[in-house]
């Protein structure tokens, strides 16, 4: 490369983080970071009616949770601040007045309510996309005097050039094409004086030397326009490269409105995700490293990536493989890590005071314990856990038929023997109680394993037997046999 890599992630603060806005941010962070580059954080804040309290923190916090951290962004500064386009106003304003003074853009004084009867107009005449007429393109300046004279409300339109051919190598999709005469003269600025996103992503994109542009391939159609200022003040593009659509699992675009799918960065944070695993998974979504393994530290990725390897093909919102990703990195940690991750939920839940004595503290330390290995996110911790919190038991229609075995009133009786003459109520005791069961019984495997676990936890299935019964107490464990003893 010849110059500094520099790429952008340029949010705007009218939502929180989501997935898509996540996997732009991770691409660009990865590349800058492979080629020794900067990345950027720079706030598109100028869509000031739906700017939303906490969108801007929400990006910004989330994106250091995931570990994607800039290089220079509106908390940290940088030599290219101001980092924020509502504080980047002067640069619009002076720069639109140029493309003014050159002709390169006009004063359009059309009421929305005529704007809205030329589109009309065009859909009556045929025309599936309609553009802006042209009304006031060639106004006099003398017209443009007296229609502000009079006050008149006017926007900034650029003039877009004539039988021009709009030509880029994208660095995902390859060569595209676009034709002036399919785009009509857009606004420029409102008239309100704010900039539009096309007018003034462009300016920013230059002043801070940005380099390459990937993003979302919703902004492919975006790109020729932003060509057009590029070309307006004779400065180089930047490469652009457009990532194909995340889909969900019906092959179907993922919106934000899509309810089967946990849409935003926050949300899996507080469900207990792990954001090593948010960033793996993020990083496989739509982008592909050689040969067949799916796990990967931050600096592995930084390493091997290559922006040839990004998908051209739709990518889909594995929900399946996310939680099979996460619990490969739960495992990974230390019992006091897993502890930290599930006890707030269980705690949330109301399941366990908010603060704990030691022998609190101890026992619910056991209990995570015995779902380390199965936990694919902290907050699963209150459902596979639940059978240690329920006073009444019930049976559903495999654990009656494993209580309806004849053998089940004898294995309790001796079972209830052998617990209560136990001085110390835990695993390894109770797994020798178990034993000698078997041997006063006669009964073993199934016969014997079956009813013991269906009577103290109702379930056929779950962890270790004797450090679940070990956690749900001699007491109620107790209570629970003498029901199915002689």
């Amino acid at each position: 490369m010849t110059k500094e890599v520099r790429v952008r992630y340029a949010p705007s603060p009218t939502g929180f983080l989501h997935i898509g806005g996540a996997r732009t941010a991770l691409f660009n962070y990865l590349y800058a970071k492979h080629h020794n580059g900067k990345f950027i954080v720079r706030i598109e804040d100028t869509d000031i009616e739906r700017n939303v309290e906490g969108g801007e923190a929400s990006q910004l916090d989330n994106l250091r949770w995931l570990g994607i951290t800039p290089d220079e962004s509106i908390d940290i500064g940088g030599p290219y601040a101001p980092y924020r386009q509502m504080e980047r106003l002067d640069i619009y304003k002076e720069h639109a007045e140029r493309l003014l003074a050159e002709g390169k853009a006009y004063k359009c004084f059309c009421t929305s309510e005529e704007l809205e009867a030329s589109r009309e107009a065009q859909k009556a005449n045929g025309v599936a996309a309609p553009t802006y007429d042209g009304k006031c393109r060639n106004l006099t300046a003398d017209e443009v005097a007296a229609k502000e004279a009079a006050g008149g409300a006017y926007t900034i339109r650029m003039r877009v050039p004539a039988d021009t051919t709009y030509k880029f190598t994208d660095l995902v999709r390859g060569e595209v094409v676009f034709e002036s005469k399919d785009i009509g003269d857009w606004v420029l600025v409102k008239a309100n004086g704010i900039p539009t996103y096309n007018y003034a992503v462009v300016l920013d994109d230059y002043f801070m030397e940005i380099s390459h542009v990937f993003r979302g391939e919703e902004h492919l159609s975006n790109t020729p326009k932003q060509m057009m200022i590029f070309d307006a003040f004779g400065w180089e593009y930047p490469q652009y490269g457009h990532m194909t659509l995340i889909v969900n699992e019906d092959r179907k675009k993922l919106s934000k409105r899509d309810e089967t799918i946990i849409q935003f960065v926050a949300q899996y944070k507080d469900l207990g995700y792990l954001p090593e695993a948010m960033f793996n998974f993020f990083a496989l979504l739509g982008w592909s490293p050689e040969g067949e393994e799916e796990i990967f530290s931050k600096e592995q990725f930084i390493e091997l990536f290559d922006e040839k390897r990004l998908s051209k093909s739709p990518s889909m919102f594995d929900k399946t493989k996310l939680t099979w990703m996460n619990n490969q990195y739960i495992k990974k940690l230390s019992r006091e890590e897993v502890v930290a991750l599930a006890l707030p939920h269980l705690q949330k839940a109301g399941l366990l005071p908010a603060e704990l004595n030691e022998e609190q503290a101890a026992w619910a330390s056991e209990l995570i314990g015995l779902y380390h290995d199965q936990m694919s996110f902290g907050a699963e911790i209150v459902e596979l856990s639940e059978l240690f919190f329920k006073e009444e038991i019930e049976y559903d229609a495999a654990a009656t038929e494993v209580l309806a075995g004849e053998q089940v009133p004898e294995v309790m009786t001796a079972l209830k023997a052998q617990l209560e003459a136990l001085e110390t109520f835990d695993a390894e005791s109770i797994k020798a109680a178990i034993k000698a069961v078997q041997k006063e019984t006669g009964h073993k495997g199934k016969n014997l394993f079956m009813p013991i676990r269906v009577v103290t936890t109702g379930q056929t299935h779950g962890p270790e037997l004797p450090n679940a019964i070990a956690l749900i107490g001699k007491e109620k464990v107790l209570a629970r046999v003498e029901k199915y003893a002689n």
